[in-house]
């Protein structure tokens, strides 16, 4: 059964500035980019948009896209980069600790399927080994590990793609954990051969156009050096992170940021908000998606004031937690309206 993303899911009363009225981008194509089918968007982009390069449009992208599948039934221990206090405090306190973990720990709510049927065009992918297993078996982590195998998502993603035979995703491997060069060989290897032929070489100009003239589909950033001598593998994607709970606070560190300059490639501007243990100590009764779609209105409002191109102070992929809960990605694919204009 296909997922259907309700826009009306969260209300935002901005939300209506997204809605195309300028008589130039009527000229373009008459259908706003907020209407186009979300499981299939890029195809459906004018053909204006078809020879700009994929690090020159915005994209809507998932920050720790897999954590709608952590482990809840306390197999899992806590992931080892989380401090000595909490992770001693959950073997002994676990009935405690444990559901304060889960609150804070997840990100999405959404299989990475539904994910993509929303519209969600690049998935950031927290890599690890579980310790003392014994197993080549490798999960996802953010605060615990997920039940769910790499191996298994990946098979899962690729299932989609063949039934989207023209969107492009991105996939970003990074943040690995316990991985031996065994076992960073053994993954390298998974990716080659689940997406085979789908995969986009780093040498490739990665405009629509060109990508779907070849058969790419995917584009894969590997943080590990392991993946220099890969040529279906690209080098790390930047993420912009600015490590803050409050969305005044990480817009801030945003314009600073963007005045610098983008980098020249593919990079991601991460709307997700951190929090640290005296903000959760000291807010016993929320959860992370309840920071989240508390700041979303704030955040949102900024976004819409963004641009996509290769001029200094413009966006390229923007990941958020929780995506298919907000209009976050109708407003993020809405962004590309901007080339439309300068096009004409």
């Amino acid at each position: 059964m296909r997922l259907k993303c309700d826009k009306s899911t969260w209300t935002d009363p901005a939300s209506t500035s997204l809605k195309m009225s300028s008589t130039t981008l009527s000229e373009v194509t008459q259908t706003p980019l907020t209407d186009l089918p979300m499981d299939s968007w890029m195809s459906h982009l004018p053909n204006a948009l078809w020879d700009i390069p994929l690090f020159n449009l915005t994209i809507p992208g998932s920050h720790n896209a897999i954590t709608y599948c952590l482990d809840k039934n306390d197999r899992s221990p806590v992931d080892l980069t989380q401090p000595d206090m909490l992770q001693k405090l959950d073997k002994y306190m676990k009935p405690i600790i444990r559901p304060f973990v889960y609150k804070w720990a997840i990100t999405q709510e959404r299989s990475v399927r539904e994910q993509l049927d929303c519209g969600v065009r690049y998935c950031d992918l927290r890599i690890a080994h579980r310790p003392n297993d014994s197993s080549s078996d490798l999960y996802f982590y953010h605060g615990v590990y997920t039940t769910v195998t790499v191996e298994a998502v990946l098979k899962e993603i690729k299932a989609w793609l063949d039934a989207h035979p023209k969107e492009i995703v991105i996939l970003s491997f990074s943040h690995f954990l316990g991985l031996s060069q065994e076992l960073h060989t053994l993954l390298i290897s998974t990716i080659k051969n689940v997406f085979d032929s789908k995969l986009c070489p780093k040498t490739e100009g990665v405009t629509l156009k060109n990508l779907w003239s070849l058969g790419y589909q995917l584009i894969v950033s590997y943080d590990n050096h392991a993946a220099n001598c890969h040529r279906e593998l690209w080098s790390h994607i930047p993420y912009w992170w600015a490590n803050k709970c409050k969305a005044e606070a990480l817009i801030e560190v945003f314009e600073r940021r963007k005045n610098n300059g983008r980098p020249a490639g593919f990079f991601v501007t991460g709307i997700n908000l951190t929090e640290d243990l005296k903000y959760i100590c000291s807010h016993p009764t929320e959860s992370l998606k309840d920071l989240v779609m508390s700041t979303y209105p704030t955040l949102l409002s900024w976004v819409r004031e963004q641009k996509p191109g290769s001029n200094a102070g413009s966006l390229n992929i923007i990941a958020g937690d929780f995506v298919t809960e907000s209009q976050f990605i109708p407003t993020v694919i809405a962004l590309n309206e901007n080339l439309l204009s300068r096009s004409t």
